[in-house]
């Protein structure tokens, strides 16, 4: 049979299409399969020092360890998986413990405790190794507005802790600056702190940076904001001799007009876009954002309504384009009121009621964030790390057999797309199922052997790309 469309004009149309596909791909290039820290933590720039964070970490494991001095009382405070079937009496709880310290991973799977023991024995692992995955040295909301020799001292002693930290290695794996926002009142101090904060930290460390250094700018509204902090990036690199694009930035989400501007439009993509390719991540501002839409005080919560709202439209907006999104943070503290070493047995069980509250509101909104695909949050004070690090790996591990079960399918058929357990998968699902595995294993949820059983090797799951995966395979 002839064809009625002769090759010249297929030709012709199936390059202009391409050109078009292209510029698309360009724009959408998929999830970035780069390490993405599960939460940042903030704290004001007067404050930290070269080993903050792992005075952190001493702060929150002495916390988890008061209030919680055994997974049976974590999970019951959570009301993890199981909890009903825990026992209660300290002498069955030893007993249990003891049970699974000695029992092999596969057998100690198999026990109905293993989800509670599991997580509460990562958390104090977490804590003692790398409690501070981000931070963020603050000279926004965390530190105010104060006056300009102040702010100026501060930035210089604050630079020069960095680079003490980094030279004793005991600064978080990612790290950065929030500055002022480039409003009208304020542009010209967060000009100044940004120029005398790099200035200091690359004259002591001769010119390098940490790695995944990062620049916050808050309260963006403009895509000329974000512009203007690009063209300074540039003569900061020019003049430290730094390569071309090494100074990266994240935006904020904290104003009703970054979600819709004048025009009824989301400029997300155009604030993006503005940054030439420098804005890694766009951090929800929880605080910010609902009290720009009206919310009082006593309302303003993560668990508002109005947040998820700016969420999907977030992700609506950023959604293949590779930008990290970030939830904001829990503002009730895991602080009991009552202070000092000889508390009354009332006012120690008022200090645990407190914190167990605390815990719980704490871990139910980073679970809430985590099942709507936001793998990043806030955290504003040591005491929180432990229950962010619980709902983490809550949420990885009790999805992991599931996900072991999807993608080890997946892989085995080697298809484009096919049908597992009712849920139709295709390519970008591997991917997103591969994603969840390398997510998993970069906070501590699992292990490289726990990856294993998904039927890739290291190497194809250091690869980081289902589609590289599936076409080594192919051509084997």
């Amino acid at each position: 049979m002839m064809l009625s469309i002769n090759e010249n004009d297929q030709a012709r149309l199936l390059n202009t299409l391409g050109e078009a596909n292209k510029r698309f791909q360009q724009t959408y290039p998929g999830d970035k399969t780069d390490r993405q820290p599960v939460h940042t933590v903030y704290g004001g720039a007067n404050l930290f020092k070269a080993d903050t964070c792992v005075k952190m970490g001493e702060v929150a494991l002495k916390n988890l360890q008061t209030y919680a001095p055994n997974f049976v009382v974590l999970a019951n405070v959570l009301e993890l998986a199981g909890h009903q079937h825990l026992p209660q009496s300290l002498e069955d709880i030893t007993t249990l413990t003891h049970k699974l310290d000695h029992l092999p991973e596969a057998e100690r799977r198999q026990e109905s405790a293993w989800l509670a023991y599991t997580v509460y024995n990562k958390i104090i692992h977490k804590l003692r190794t790398e409690p501070v995955e981000d931070f963020r040295i603050d000279f926004e909301d965390g530190f105010g507005n104060r006056p300009d020799a102040e702010e100026d001292a501060t930035a210089i002693t604050a630079a020069q802790e960095l680079a003490k930290g980094m030279a004793q290695k005991t600064v978080s794996p990612f790290i950065g600056i929030r500055i002022k926002p480039f409003t009208e009142d304020l542009k010209h101090r967060g000009v100044r702190t940004l120029d005398l904060f790099l200035t200091t930290l690359l004259e002591a460390t001769k010119g390098g940076l940490p790695a995944n250094f990062v620049v916050m700018l808050p309260k963006v509204t403009i895509p000329e904001q974000v512009i203007t902090l690009v063209r300074l990036f540039e003569i900061l690199e020019k003049a430290h001799h730094l390569p071309a694009g090494s100074l990266k930035m994240e935006t904020m989400v904290e104003a009703t007009q970054i979600i819709m501007d004048e025009e009824g439009r989301n400029p997300l993509m155009r604030i993006i876009k503005a940054s030439e390719g420098r804005c890694i991540a766009a951090h929800f501002g929880t605080y910010d954002y609902t009290a720009s839409c009206g919310i009082t005080a006593r309302y303003q919560t993560m668990a508002h309504p109005v947040c998820d709202f700016a969420h999907h439209m977030t992700k609506v907006a950023l959604g293949g384009t590779g930008i990290f999104l970030s939830d904001g943070a829990t503002n009730v503290m895991p602080i009991g009121p009552h202070r000092g070493e000889d508390l009354t047995f009332e006012q120690q069980a008022e200090n645990r009621a407190a914190v167990h509250n605390a815990w719980r509101t704490g871990f139910h909104h980073t679970m809430h964030s985590l099942i709507n695909g936001f793998y990043q949050g806030w955290d504003l004070n040591p005491a929180q790390l432990p229950m962010r690090y619980a709902a983490t790996y809550n949420f990885f591990l009790s999805s992991y057999e599931d996900a072991v079960f999807r993608l080890k399918t997946f892989v085995e058929r080697a298809a484009i797309s096919t049908l597992t357990k009712d849920i139709f998968d295709d390519a970008a699902t591997g991917q997103g199922l591969l994603n969840f595995f390398l997510k998993a294993m970069n906070c501590g949820a699992i292990g490289e052997s726990e990856a294993l059983a998904t039927g890739l090797t290291l190497d194809e799951i250091r690869s980081r790309s289902f589609y590289r995966i599936l076409e080594g395979r192919r051509k084997k």
